[in-house]
């Protein structure tokens, strides 16, 4: 038992310790302008137009759930007219930021550590140490980057979609007139909502690319530990995201 918990303690420390010294080198690299810009417009398209479907999906429905419970709920205290400034506050807050991001890391997050581990088992990364160039520089910091600038954007499109959503269920239900859902928005929602929320979106984009990154460099070199690079990718992202959400919501929205 005591095996097993060092093991985990240890195992834990130096994942943390690793991920940050591979965010101190892509950091490092930015600083000294080691950027591939056209592997970063790539990466940017890939992370960006290819993961906005499934977040436009999910958060259509997301809001027309959030939507319809608070329809009911609020109906009850004859409430019906803030339905729409509690499906906007809850999208700025927490569910635009956090499911975007959880979507993301299962979408690109993923793909971005199947690739690097491909990469890592057939040798393709030792050939670029053995061409003098830098793996970090060359392969993670296009993917950091655009990690950085498209995971906020969707974040945003994210609340707004979530709104929509639930606009769109007012229009569908007796219980949420659909004028006052959209004019209840703008008086009650405070911009700061919205800046954190975003602000947020950037510590969890940091979390999927380094995270991501990571887990594709450091795979083992057998074809069967890239799957197994990929689920631990996932699954570290999902809790890494709700971990750093829990501590960011105390910051930005202090009591």
């Amino acid at each position: 038992m005591f095996t097993v918990i060092g093991r985990t303690i240890t195992g834990f420390f130096r994942f943390m310790g690793e991920t940050l010294i591979l965010h101190t080198r892509v950091l490092w690299g930015i600083v000294r302008g080691r950027i591939g810009y056209r592997e970063t417009l790539a990466q940017m398209a890939h992370v960006g137009v290819n993961s906005l479907p499934i977040v436009v999906i999910t958060m259509l429905f997301s809001g027309m759930v959030l939507a319809y419970h608070a329809a009911i709920q609020a109906s009850k205290l004859g409430a019906g007219s803030l339905v729409g400034w509690l499906v906007a506050e809850t999208m700025c807050r927490e569910l635009g930021p956090a499911l975007s991001s959880i979507v993301i890391s299962a979408r690109a997050g993923s793909a971005m550590t199947a690739e690097l581990g491909t990469m890592k088992v057939t040798e393709q990364i030792d050939a670029l140490r053995a061409m003098a160039v830098n793996p970090v520089d060359y392969l993670v910091t296009p993917r950091y980057i655009a990690c950085l600038v498209l995971v906020p954007i969707l974040a945003l499109i994210a609340d707004v979609v979530g709104v929509m959503g639930g606009y769109l269920l007012a229009l569908s239900t007796p219980d949420v007139n659909p004028v006052a859902y959209l004019a209840n928005i703008p008086g009650n929602l405070d911009e700061w909502t919205v800046i954190a929320g975003i602000l947020k979106s950037i510590a969890f984009a940091v979390i999927i690319a380094i995270v991501a990154c990571y887990e594709g460099i450091s795979c083992e070199m057998a074809s069967v530990e890239v799957g197994r690079a990929t689920t631990r990718s996932v699954v570290y992202c999902i809790m890494l995201i709700y971990a750093a959400n829990f501590v960011l919501s105390l910051i930005v929205y202090p009591s």
